[in-house]
C-alpha cells in the first residue's frame, strides 16, 4: 500500500531558470524570499530571477531575512510582509531553509494569531487553520532537502528550543525550478552537508516501517545518484554533470518523503540544532549517522535493506548489513566530513537526555516510523556513541 500526492510542476535541468518567464505563474505580484546571506545577490541569482519576473510582467518585492534553521519570528515577519505588500504568491530562491520558511510564510500569511497556534506537536496549540496558503514557486540553489517538491517547512522556536516540521497539502510548491547551474557556487563543506541531508532522507526512508514500493524506488535511485557523485561535487564544485546527478538525487529524496517518510534520526538532529542554532542541519545528521544506523543494524531491524543500500552505494558484493556502514564512512571520508564533532558546536553529554526528550516531544511522529522502538535511553546511547 502507498499514498502519494505531488502536485508540484517540476522543471529540472541545466539552464531551466531561464524558462521561468515562460511558465504559468500563479499571480501578478511576488514576494521573493532569500536568505540573510550574500550569495544569492553576489552570484547574480536574485538579479536573474527579477529579470525573469519582469519579462513575465510580474511585480515583486524582496524579503531577505531568512537565516539557517529559520526562526519562528522571521517567518511571522515574512508573512506580515507579504500581506502588507499585497503579494499574491511567493518565490523562494535559495536552499532548504529559504524554501521551508517561504512555505510556512505562505501558510501563515492568510491566518491570524501566533504561528505556534497551528503547530500540531510539542508545545503547539493544534488550532485548525482558517485560510489557504499562498502559492509558492521554489527555485532551489542547493541539493539538500527536496523541499522544492514536498509539503513541509521546518521552523525553530528559540523560546522552547523546538525545531518542528509543519505541513499541509496546500503548502506544496506549485512550481519548482531545479537548475544545477545555481549549485556550482556552493562551497565544499556546505555541498557535503546538503548532500548528506539528501542522502539521509532516502536512507532513513528506506529503513522506515512505512517504506513501500514507490518510496523504495525513489529512495534507491536517490541513494545511488547522491552517494556516487557527492564526493566529486565536494572536490570539484564546477563539475556540472556531478552537480546534476546530486540535484536529481535530492529531488528524488523529496519524492521519497512524499511517498514515504524519514525516521527518528531527523528528530534527534532537530533537537541538536534546536538548542544550537549555529549547527548546520546536514552536519548534525552526519555526526549522528554511523551511531544511529549501527544501532538499527545491531538490532537486526532490516538486514536486507542495509545490504541493498550498500550495493547501490558501490559495494557490489555487499552481503552483510555492516557493509552499509563501510560505504557510509568511505563517503564521509571522501567528502572530508568524517571527523565532525558535536563538541565544536558546544554540545555536551550532559544535554543528551534533554535532547532525547525534546526530539520525542517536538518530532515524535518520526519515531513512529522506526522499525524498532527507541526509548529515551536508546536515544541517549546513540548520542553518546556519536559524540566527539
Amino acid at each position: 500500500m502507498y499514498q502519494m500526492h505531488i502536485p508540484t510542476n517540476t522543471i529540472f535541468g541545466v539552464g531551466t531558470l531561464n524558462t521561468l518567464h515562460k511558465q504559468a505563474l500563479p499571480g501578478r505580484k511576488a514576494m521573493i524570499v532569500i536568505s540573510n546571506g550574500k550569495s544569492t545577490r553576489v552570484n547574480g541569482y536574485l538579479d536573474r530571477v527579477q529579470q525573469q519576473l519582469t519579462m513575465a510582467d510580474i511585480a515583486f518585492v524582496v524579503f531577505d531575512k531568512v537565516q539557517p534553521n529559520p526562526l519562528k519570528a522571521t517567518v511571522e515577519e515574512g508573512a506580515a510582509f507579504a500581506r502588507d505588500n499585497r503579494c499574491d504568491f511567493i518565490v523562494a530562491l535559495g536552499g532548504g531553509s529559504v524554501m521551508d520558511a517561504a512555505k510556512v510564510m505562505a501558510m501563515f500569511a492568510n491566518e491570524t494569531g501566533d504561528l505556534w497556534d497551528f503547530v500540531t506537536s510539542g508545545t503547539g496549540k493544534r488550532m485548525p487553520r482558517q485560510g489557504k496558503a499562498m502559492p509558492v514557486v521554489a527555485i532551489t540553489t542547493t541539493a539538500g532537502t527536496g523541499s522544492e517538491v514536498d509539503t513541509y517547512g521546518v521552523i525553530t522556536n528559540p523560546e522552547t528550543n523546538e525545531k518542528i516540521g509543519l505541513g499541509w497539502s496546500d503548502m506544496f510548491p506549485v512550481l519548482a525550478i531545479v537548475d544545477p547551474e545555481l549549485m556550482l557556487t556552493v562551497p565544499p563543506a556546505f555541498t557535503a552537508y546538503q548532500g548528506f541531508d539528501a542522502l539521509f532522507h532516502s536512507t532513513e526512508g528506506y529503513i522506515s516501517r512505512v517504506a513501500n514500493p514507490v518510496s523504495d524506488m525513489f529512495a534507491l535511485k536517490a541513494i545511488e545518484n547522491v552517494s556516487r557523485n557527492l564526493a566529486t561535487c565536494v572536490n570539484d564544485g564546477q563539475n556540472l554533470e556531478a552537480r546534476e546527478k546530486v540535484a536529481f538525487g535530492n529531488t528524488l529524496s523529496g519524492y521519497q518523503m512524499d511517498a514515504g517518510s524519514t525516521s527518528s534520526k531527523h528528530s534527534l538532529e532537530h533537537a541538536m540544532s534546536g538548542y544550537h542554532q549555529e549547527l548546520p542541519h546536514g552536519a548534525g545528521l552526519i555526526m549522528l549517522s554511523v551511531a544511529y544506523y549501527t544501532h538499527f543494524i545491531n538490532a537486526h531491524a532490516c538486514d536486507d535493506r542495509f545490504i541493498d543500500m550498500a550495493r547501490v552505494m558501490g559495494i557490489a558484493d555487499a552481503n552483510k548489513p555492516q557493509d552499509f556502514i563501510t560505504a557510509l564512512v568511505r563517503l564521509q571520508e571522501a567528502c572530508g566530513v568524517a571527523d565532525l564533532k558535536m563538541s565544536d558546536y558546544g554540545i555536551q553529554p550532559s544535554e543528551f537526555l534533554t535532547l532525547a526528550k525534546n526530539a520525542k516531544s517536538a518530532m515524535g511522529s518520526l519515531f513512529e516510523c522506526d522499525r524498532i522502538e527507541l526509548s529515551d535511553e536508546d536515544c541517549v546511547a546513540i548520542y553518546q556513541a556519536a559524540y566527539k
